[in-house]
């Protein structure tokens, strides 16, 4: 890599704002390792009995679902809405999630390999330090909500609290390195992959 590292790169964006489909596509661009930091959380939810016990001893039996796991539809609206649980629910899931996706980071530097890592919540729970470069996708609040509903089959008032849990995606976008838009169709998505792609091929090799 001519002394040069493969970086480590972030990419992060409000809910519903296009970061898995910029993830997929750069992934496949670059030959990239990929960690989904929302996958990993569903999987400790779902799978995990340590996180199982804490999560209901945080937010009681209300979370269970008729088949006596967690259910991450009731989860969702316990939390959404309530910073206190919200809080803890993040001190619950993301010190796992980060050392899962910090330790790949290391294994791939090792072997010069690019390493992506899609977390929505980068810069709420301050990982921004163990990357080498933060990607922020971003829309209009609006196309937001939109795809929320149309897409996930949630009503407009669960969308505008799922919005709101957030930081802004102006307050993001500040804080990151390189901004994708995505508020076109989904050719302009495509476009910005391939130049994102080609400057990091030019300053990384």
């Amino acid at each position: 890599m001519g002394g040069i590292r493969v970086p480590v790169i972030a990419i992060t964006g409000g809910i519903a704002s296009g970061k898995s489909a910029f993830t997929g596509r750069l992934a496949r661009r670059l030959s990239a390792e990929v960690f989904d930091a929302d996958a990993s959380a569903r999987e400790l939810v779902e799978n995990d009995p340590e996180t199982r016990q804490r999560l209901l001893s945080g937010f009681g039996s209300q979370i269970v679902g008729d088949d006596g796991r967690v259910d991450r539809v009731r989860l969702r609206e316990t939390v959404f809405g309530d910073a206190t649980r919200r809080k803890l629910l993040e001190e619950i899931l993301h010190p796992k999630i980060r050392a899962q996706w910090t330790g790949q980071a290391r294994k791939a530097r090792q072997k010069g390999d690019w390493f992506l890592v899609e977390i929505p919540l980068l810069f709420e729970t301050g990982a921004e330090s163990e990357c080498d470069a933060v990607v922020v996708v971003a829309c209009q609040r609006a196309t937001q909500k939109a795809r929320i509903v149309s897409q996930r089959g949630l009503p407009e008032e669960m969308a505008e609290k799922m919005i709101a849990s957030q930081a802004s995606l102006t307050s993001k976008v500040l804080k990151g390195n390189y901004m994708i838009w995505n508020d076109a169709p989904m050719a302009r998505m495509e476009e910005q992959v391939e130049l994102f792609a080609g400057y990091l091929g030019k300053r990384y090799g």
